[in-house]
């Protein structure tokens, strides 16, 4: 990774106890030093309840640096010499008065580390601490950029609903600015998001064509194969619309329909997003009906193996009506994208796990070789794969060698594992170091976040309102319910079904 310019900085994490310091933050920020990016004074300060002290934090963190790394052949050596950057202080983080400690052992580190006053504060908390914990540190004054830069990074979720999102935006604007407030979303890290920009823009083969005269429709699945795990209290108070939705697919929505941005650079790239979320077409009662389909996984046999129902999961209710896919049609009303219909897709439990964009062209204007070998969705397709095997994939139309006109569907691809000698970042490892150097391109401003929540509000309110709205069940391992193939406008069009492999979809698909 090439090394940006980074002032000299703390990285605060509150909740450094948790699981995601341990598999994510601090693996991600070792791997920002094995690769020289950090900073030459640098420290990490874990806060949390639990008892730890600087020694027994370090052990901890070597474990998972170990583990969840990107660089695995790190020596002994390495390791301790990074380990040394850590510290640890544990305070009780919901009381303000605590925070006076906090202010004093930064002003011990800056000396000690002579960081300079510069502080990134990363809040692995639960969000019921997202209010908090920014307000007192301003009761410190450590909000404040005289003797350096103060950042904040928020984890998702950004509330639960629209008012409660608009009150955690108003709540952080009292003691910061909005160029301070850094939200996370792990998703727009990933190289293979941030190639999509690059794939429109720097192709004068594409953007000519990226618009509601060549293009039928668009498809965005995000498929996990796993259940919710260990998740059942959060996830049942969530479902896929909160949790994977109103986030990470309005987001890839936002990438595949923004105009050209000015110049690639936060505000421009930000401002553009927006205009694509404001143009978001508001449901009416008829569409909430007619363009969403929710899921529920039951209990199935995988490879000759149970898998419980969701119903069953460990802190679920018996009785859940929270949804685990999700699919919808959506509309952009704008002039490039009038009357395109965007079909995304989410759940659990299905049968592999794979994130991708869909472009599917418009058929040629006449019909000229009758003879397809392909029924189905056999038209154009760019596929821009996210996750895993990522890579883009355009289907083009060939002849099938022998007499006649037969015509086949044929794969011209390009992986990302072609690229041997290219070292791809981790999603955490990337955003980290962006927020070091201040940019924050990747992040998701306040209006932003308050425009996705307007736009599924009214599917919260509408489920509240009808308990008995539709929740089709459908087998653990399977595609969803069996009706999701009906929202998709077009007569033989379906979903794109695929494999965790990209290209070899149709021929060897293991799943």
């Amino acid at each position: 990774m090439k090394s940006k310019a980074t002032q000299d900085l703390a990285l605060i994490i509150f909740g450094a106890s948790g699981d995601l310091t341990y598999r994510k933050l601090i693996p991600a920020v070792f791997d920002l030093y094995k690769q020289e990016a950090l900073p030459s004074n640098f420290a990490v300060l874990g806060v949390a309840r639990s008892a730890f002290n600087d020694d027994s934090f370090r052990e901890k963190m070597k474990d998972g640096i170990r583990q969840f790394a990107t660089a695995k052949d790190a020596s002994d050596e390495e390791l301790n010499t990074f380990c040394q950057k850590l510290h640890y202080l544990s305070i009780n983080t919901d009381d303000g008065k605590e925070y006076s400690k906090l202010k004093d052992r930064l002003d011990g580190l800056d000396k000690e580390e002579n960081t300079a006053g510069n502080y990134i504060f990363y809040l692995s908390t639960p969000p019921s601490l997202y209010q908090l914990i920014p307000k007192f540190l301003a009761e410190q004054g450590l909000n404040n950029e005289d003797k350096g830069f103060r950042r904040i990074i928020i984890e998702k979720p950004f509330g639960t609903d629209l008012k409660s999102a608009i009150d955690l935006n108003a709540s952080l604007l009292e003691n910061y600015e909005e160029e301070q407030i850094y939200r996370i979303d792990h998703y727009l890290g990933k190289e293979t998001v941030q190639n999509m920009l690059v794939t429109r823009f720097a192709n004068g083969i594409y953007e000519p064509l990226w618009n509601r005269n060549y293009i039928q429709h668009v498809e965005i699945t995000a498929a996990e194969s796993i259940g919710v795990e260990n998740r059942g209290g959060y996830y049942d108070h969530s479902g896929a619309l909160r949790d994977m939705v109103q986030n990470h697919l309005l987001q890839i929505v936002a990438l595949v329909a923004m105009e050209p941005p000015m110049s690639i650079d936060s505000v421009s790239i930000r401002n553009e997003k927006l205009k694509v979320f404001q143009a978001l077409r508001p449901m009416s009662d008829e569409d909430l009906f007619k363009n969403i389909i929710r899921g529920q996984y039951t209990a199935s046999n995988i490879k000759g193996k149970y898998a419980k129902g969701y119903r069953e999961e460990k802190d679920v209710n018996p009785d859940s009506r929270t949804e685990t896919y999700l699919a919808m049609k959506l509309f952009i009303d704008n002039w490039r994208w009038g009357d395109v219909p965007f079909y995304i897709r989410t759940g659990k439990r299905l049968p592999t796990r794979v994130s991708e964009v869909v472009i599917h062209f418009k058929p040629a204007p006449q019909k000229l070789f009758p003879q397809s070998v392909d029924l189905n969705n056999d038209e154009n397709q760019l596929v821009l794969r996210i996750q895993p095997d990522e890579g883009i994939l355009l289907k083009t139309k060939m002849k099938v060698p022998g007499s006649g006109y037969q015509v086949k569907n044929v794969n011209m691809d390009f992986h990302y594992s072609q690229l041997t000698d290219t070292y791809l970042p981790e999603a955490y490892e990337r955003l980290l170091l962006d927020c070091m150097t201040g940019d924050s391109t990747l992040y998701i401003r306040g209006d932003a976040l308050e425009a996705t929540w307007k736009f599924v509000q009214p599917l919260i309110d509408f489920w509240d309102k009808n308990p008995d709205a539709p929740l089709h069940g459908y087998p653990a391992g399977s595609w969803g319910p069996n009706c999701a193939d009906d929202l998709i406008e077009g007569k033989g069009l379906t979903w794109r079904y695929p494999c965790k492999n990209l290209s070899d979809d149709g021929i060897y698909c293991e799943l």
